[in-house]
């Protein structure tokens, strides 16, 4: 990632205005980048523009900040790896200790986009904004989404308001924990949410105003290092449902080092999967219990027979709970441990 020290030059940009703050601009692809029939939101091909004409969509960007562009990817966000997160990971925290730099904003596809924004909460080791953004419409659509959500991030990122706040998600006007932030609808302009915790604050032209804060630990106050990582633990989800068969949980432990179940209700499941979370307990593979609910909290106290063998995933949604364990499974296989961090984060 050296040669990205050097190239990242905002001095030879057309527009440069030394009076502004300097935005770095990381496209992975997705809808925002997507390019279909002329006025059509179905049928369109995700990924398929540069950063250049992303940047080069949005009319008045020069004048919020200078913005300098890296294709990391070009992907629709079903395709983003551990691989992609890893290496958006090294930039940013390669790039953010330029004192040139202010901030930086993401363009990824919306359907793991809260995947994304959770994993560099964690990571990340600095106190500059980082923004994630998308489009539910892609770039060739009638009223396109995607250059009034770039232009808002590009403008939260050079707002000073937002260092130490975490890695947040701008959407639809609103701005979002990294860490509560879900996807809630598969097809509307104003996709995402918080779900019980709101927002953070609202965005208003290229102006951010701030209500709340999350008082989970993240980026510089959080204790995962995957500077020297090339891949992560396996963790994997079990979604259990009425009379849903047990086995699945020992053919998912055949491939993982931990396993999410998202349960029912405060994440409850049958007697049948206690006992078969009880065995991979012994088995030193720790299992998280989640709920299939989107909203609510998931405690250890709430019912006797999970407690002793799972660990509670407080209010994480499960493809969240599966980023934290594989991170802590870089640290420890210990359940009080795990447990802890689950509070933390």
């Amino acid at each position: 990632m050296n040669s990205l020290l050097t190239t990242v030059d905002f001095k030879t940009l057309s527009t440069y205005n030394p009076e502004l703050k300097n935005v770095v601009i990381l496209a992975t692809g997705g809808t925002i980048a997507g390019s279909g029939e002329a006025h059509k939101t179905l049928n369109y091909e995700p990924g398929a523009l540069p950063i250049s004409d992303l940047l080069a969509s949005v009319p008045h960007l020069d004048e919020v900040a200078n913005c300098a562009g890296i294709q990391v990817s070009n992907l629709c966000s079903a395709d983003i790896t551990v691989s992609h997160w890893l290496t958006l990971a090294s930039i940013i925290n390669s790039l953010a200790g330029r004192d040139d730099i202010h901030g930086f904003v993401i363009t990824h596809g919306t359907d793991t986009l809260d995947e994304t924004s959770y994993f560099l909460n964690l990571v990340l080791k600095t106190d500059k904004p980082v923004i994630i953004t998308g489009s539910m419409r892609p770039a060739t659509a009638i009223s396109a989404d995607g250059p009034l959500n770039l232009y808002q991030s590009v403008a939260l990122a050079a707002n000073p308001e937002a260092c130490g706040m975490g890695v947040m998600v701008v959407f639809a006007e609103g701005i979002y924990s990294g860490r509560d932030v879900q996807k809630v609808n598969t097809f509307k302009a104003n996709a995402f949410d918080e779900r019980d915790f709101g927002c953070l604050g609202y965005m208003r032209d290229s102006e951010a105003f701030f209500y709340t804060r999350t008082l989970k630990k993240h980026t510089t106050a959080a204790q995962f290092d995957v500077s020297a990582l090339s891949s992560l633990p396996e963790v994997s989800v079990a979604y259990f449902h009425v009379d849903a068969n047990p086995g699945i949980l020992d053919y998912l432990a055949t491939l993982s080092q931990g396993i999410i179940i998202a349960g029912a209700g405060g994440g409850i499941y049958s007697k049948s999967w206690i006992d078969k979370v009880g065995e991979l307990k012994q088995s030193n593979i720790p299992v998280v219990r989640c709920s299939r609910i989107s909203s609510g909290i998931t405690l250890k106290d709430a019912y006797i027979d999970l407690s002793s063998n799972s660990i509670p995933c407080n209010s994480l949604v499960p493809q969240k709970a599966r980023i934290l364990l594989s991170l802590a499974l870089t640290q420890t296989k210990d359940y009080d441990r795990i447990a802890a961090m689950y509070n933390e984060y």
